[in-house]
């Protein structure tokens, strides 16, 4: 793509994504899109070689799924839960051949459908879960890391300066990513796996 036509393509990322934020400012929960910087942080963490699908939540403008394909994986290997269906038509466009799926991401049992017992490499969630209650944020963790081969992660990123889930009483552990200032916040990156 040329440089004025990647200056095209971000700047109608960033009003379809003040349109989103407009009309659902918590289910977007930010005011611009993520970076590519942090992107290709999350990705980075991505086993392209594992050979099980990889698992996004809230892709948005599709930001972090371009990082995720950039890192290897094949189209069809990528379900990605978009909750906006607005943000979803879109990225059914922008991306075909990934499996794009307009839910729930805290309902995965009904939202994933035949794909519920699928294992995956990891999960890549730029949900914002400051906007939910803590129990609500554990569970969905728990959730995930469920559906993973044990030590793979779950990245989330969020803009506090303290991961957006506490491990108290739980059976994972956070790490602290990255930190990208970058980002419009700056962005810090967590990931959570299974202690045991």
């Amino acid at each position: 793509m040329s440089f004025p036509g990647r200056i095209a393509k971000h700047f109608d990322d960033e009003i379809r994504f003040f349109k989103g934020w407009m009309h659902g400012p918590r289910a977007v929960g930010a005011i611009m899109p993520t970076s590519s910087v942090t992107a290709r942080s999350m990705a980075r963490l991505i086993n392209p070689a594992s050979g099980l699908p990889v698992l996004e939540l809230g892709p948005g403008t599709g930001v972090i799924t371009r990082a995720i394909l950039a890192r290897g994986v094949i189209p069809s290997d990528l379900v990605s839960v978009e909750f906006s269906p607005d943000f979803h038509a879109r990225l059914m466009v922008d991306f075909p051949g990934v499996d794009f799926i307009c839910g729930d991401a805290f309902d995965l049992g009904v939202t994933l459908g035949s794909l519920n017992t699928s294992l995956f490499d990891c999960v890549i969630s730029g949900i914002p879960l400051l906007n939910f209650p803590m129990a609500r944020r554990v569970a969905l963790i728990e959730d995930l890391l469920d559906r993973l081969p044990p030590g793979r992660p779950v990245v989330q990123f969020s803009y506090g300066p303290k991961s957006p889930v506490t491990s108290h009483g739980a059976s994972f552990e956070v790490i602290h990513h990255d930190f990208v200032m970058r980002n419009v916040p700056p962005a810090r990156l967590w990931i959570y796996r299974r202690t045991h």
